[in-house]
């Protein structure tokens, strides 16, 4: 675990994590947090489908925004079941960095009060009915070895300019052979060649409107 080499970062305005690998910012400028019920949740129709043993599978754990929103939007849907959320990180980012990200959210702190108490304690994480598995490192090995089947995907990797192997048709191809049928993903890109190599993984692919400052986005449902 602690072999994985961590994210290296600079801030901007103090409260928005950049990736010096990548020179990527962790999430949208405008509302990181609106971002990520726009894109994640309604573009996966989400809650709408919790229940039962629901999966997420996700590419880029990032600063745990994601898991965050959605593990509160199961708890306030009074969604029955369980929430197994399994992310696939490569440069995990430290806690401290963590803990300072997510302090611009405090509508999420009862949450992740909840994650940092236990971030460090190993990769599979449990918080009730709310399950976390972190998959450290490259996603081009570490998926095509796992046994996820997802539910739903949040493609959240850095923008396929910046690290065009994460959207790569091997990769993309993988997402697809992790995915129930009729299982849905989404993500806030609409780059052409995402969109094609996901057609070409079996999903059915919708160019819709984006958030903030971004024109379009990317729905996709498995054939």
């Amino acid at each position: 675990m602690n072999d994985q080499p961590q994210a290296q970062l600079d801030w901007r305005d103090g409260t928005i994590p950049v990736s010096r690998q990548f020179d990527d910012p962790y999430f949208s400028l405008d509302n990181g947090l609106e971002e990520t019920r726009y894109v994640f949740l309604q573009g996966n129709d989400l809650p709408a489908r919790f229940g039962g043993d629901f999966h997420i599978g996700e590419l880029g754990f990032g600063t745990g925004l994601n898991f965050l929103t959605t593990w509160k939007a199961w708890e306030e849907a009074g969604a029955n079941g369980t929430l197994t959320f399994t992310t696939f990180e490569a440069f995990p980012m430290a806690k401290k960095d963590m803990a300072n990200a997510l302090a611009a959210w405090p509508e999420l702190s009862k949450w992740s009060a909840q994650l940092l108490a236990q971030i460090d304690q190993g990769d599979e994480l449990d918080f009730g009915p709310v399950r976390l598995r972190i998959v450290k490192g490259d996603v081009r090995q570490t998926l095509p070895a796992h046994s996820l089947q997802a539910d739903a995907w949040f493609l959240d990797g850095f923008s396929p300019a910046k690290n065009p192997e994460m959207w790569e048709s091997d990769v993309m191809a993988e997402v697809g052979a992790h995915t129930k049928q009729c299982g849905t993903a989404a993500t806030y890109t609409a780059a052409g060649h995402v969109r094609r190599n996901l057609e070409l993984a079996g999903f059915t692919v919708e160019r819709v409107p984006g958030f903030g400052r971004k024109r379009h986005m990317t729905k996709a449902v498995k054939a």
